[in-house]
């Protein structure tokens, strides 16, 4: 059987059914897919059809595409059998290499000629992950941000053993079933954003641990300044704004200097036991006793309204 064009697929295999993965079924659903799913727990089918459930009144509301039904979704017991005749498959599994390599042993017989299997690994190599399977040349990275049924962004990266066009018709598949799909031209450990967030959290780390700033008040800090910019522009454009009518250029010549001094003095806090205790103190200090549930849900609240207000902006122009 040929691939379909990404735009025709209706139907996709998925391998975990943990947050990510009952998310990812959840847009998939919203997009008016129907999902074939596997997990290892025993109470994988309630679990993900209550997380569906709960989040599609949310889809409702950021609008569902044409044959859109929350009971198109069925869970299967033998992660072969989910994959059996997909087109393409969304793995999900723990971030663990040893057990990703063997779900990809019980599953490489029985995936087609022509499925795609993107893995949702936030940090680990496709190139790692790949070797030695028969279907190796169509397995890449398909790195969502969480939750995946709010979220648009997907970082999509092959590995040495790839085959370039899989990672073409991948990107044209998330984006033509509602995400905002970026291609990562080189493998590297946590991909894009996550290094992005990486370097943030290393400062932010350091900023608490010496007395700068509470948690509190870093948090503001990007919450409520670059936090509101970053929603629709990231640091390139940022930068280039802030040099005015010298732009970018303009913008590294009167900044270069002072940015170089900080990185020189950036902190390297270790992650050591007592530091993820004096860390841990403070995030529970600026918590109040608010839960993880409530948390989530009004992260999910203002996602929601955010993405709305952003609905029909102009997207940032394409370089020249």
């Amino acid at each position: 059987m040929a691939r379909p064009a990404p735009a025709a697929v209706d139907s996709i295999a998925l391998l975990g059914t943990g947050t990510i993965g009952a998310s990812w079924a959840t847009h998939f659903l919203a997009r008016g897919l129907a999902v074939t799913a596997w997990d290892p727990a025993a109470d994988a089918d309630a679990r993900l059809r209550a997380f569906i459930d709960a989040a599609w009144p949310t889809m409702e509301r950021l609008g569902l595409a044409d044959g859109a039904d929350p009971a198109q979704v069925r869970v299967v017991g033998d992660p072969a059998k989910a994959v059996e005749g997909a087109v393409f498959v969304q793995e999900n599994a723990p971030e663990d290499q040893a057990l990703k390599r063997e779900l990809y042993r019980r599953i490489d017989p029985a995936l087609g000629a022509d499925a795609v299997l993107a893995s949702s690994s936030s940090g680990l190599l496709i190139s790692t992950l790949q070797e030695g399977m028969r279907n190796g040349a169509r397995f890449v990275v398909g790195h969502p941000f969480n939750p995946p049924h709010l979220i648009p962004l997907v970082e999509v990266v092959g590995g040495s053993g790839t085959d370039p066009e899989v990672v073409a018709w991948t990107l044209a598949f998330y984006n033509a079933h509602g995400k905002r799909a970026i291609r990562v031209e080189r493998e590297v450990p946590g991909h894009i954003a996550n290094r992005l967030q990486a370097a943030l959290l290393r400062e932010a780390f350091h900023l608490l641990l010496s007395g700068t700033a509470s948690a509190a008040d870093i948090d503001a800090a990007v919450a409520h300044g670059p936090g509101l910019r970053w929603a629709f522009m990231g640091p390139f454009l940022t930068m280039h704004l802030a040099g005015g009518e010298a732009g970018f250029r303009g913008a590294l010549g009167h900044f270069g200097p002072g940015l170089e001094s900080w990185w020189a003095e950036r902190g390297t806090p270790r992650l050591d036991a007592d530091t993820i205790d004096a860390l841990s103190r403070a995030v529970d200090e600026m918590l109040h006793g608010h839960s993880i549930a409530a948390l989530a849900a009004e992260r999910d609240s203002r996602l929601l309204a955010l993405l709305a207000a952003l609905e029909g902006s102009r997207p940032p122009p394409e370089p020249a």
